[in-house]
């Protein structure tokens, strides 16, 4: 049994109230889709996940056979050790760190230690540019390159799930393309679980098993399926054009 769950949660910054009583689910081995256009909570509720910002109500669990960790309560630090990994918007590499530094800090997580230069083949191996340009500073990298190294970095600390936060931005079609393709690889060679907000519904819904819409900081509506979803007239209207 694994599970992210999260329930009720309302969170903000300062006086401004950005998410509205969140509830949604993600079960093992899914990859499920959070869509929404720019500020409507998606890169927020993924910071709640994270433990970098705190909710003020509601709650955020994990569910690993028989234990549930309240991740509401924990650091960053600890929500990594869970095997949680984000990939977050804008990428926030290190700019004046080599590639191969900027992965091995991504396994600083004790279960990942063990495993460095298996993860780092396998992260080579899926994005051999990473490789080629390993002593190459990563803020001298486009921005493509550098969307890999975020991947590649959350990948090497083995996580169990996988929260992607807006992938396709600031990408060409054709890299957007390329990145949703490398997620969806790497997370059935890793068995992951993928949270992924993004707001380009048809490269998402090319990996997404189902997925929730987020309007204002409240889910809109939750397609328990990929067909129910692609048929949702919130779908229709927000992402082609009925």
């Amino acid at each position: 049994m694994f599970r992210l769950l999260i329930e009720g949660l309302e969170a903000g910054y300062g006086a401004v109230r950005v998410l509205h009583g969140v509830s949604l689910e993600v079960m093992g081995g899914e990859t499920v889709a959070l869509l929404g256009t720019n500020g409507n909570g998606k890169s927020t509720l993924m910071k709640c996940v994270m433990g970098l910002l705190k909710p003020s109500r509601g709650r955020i669990l994990l569910e690993v056979d028989d234990e549930r960790f309240d991740l509401t309560s924990r650091s960053p630090q600890e929500i990594v050790g869970l095997g949680v990994a984000m990939v977050p918007e804008g990428r926030r590499l290190f700019p004046k760190l080599t590639v191969k530094e900027n992965l091995y800090l991504g396994a600083f997580r004790r279960d990942a230690r063990r495993s460095i230069r298996h993860n780092l083949d396998l992260c080579y191996e899926a994005f051999p540019v990473l490789r080629d340009r390993s002593s190459q500073l990563a803020g001298r990298m486009s921005g493509g390159q550098q969307q890999m190294l975020a991947i590649a970095r959350a990948i090497m600390s083995a996580p169990r799930v996988l929260l992607v936060d807006e992938p396709s931005v600031g990408l060409s079609p054709m890299l957007v393309k390329q990145t949703i393709d490398v997620i969806q690889e790497l997370k059935q060679r890793f068995g992951l679980t993928v949270l992924m907000a993004e707001q380009n519904f048809h490269e998402a819904s090319r990996v997404a098993d189902r997925g929730y819409i987020i309007v204002h900081g409240e889910i809109a509506f939750e397609g328990r399926s990929l067909v129910e979803l692609q048929q949702s007239e919130l779908v229709k209207s927000y992402y082609l054009g009925a």
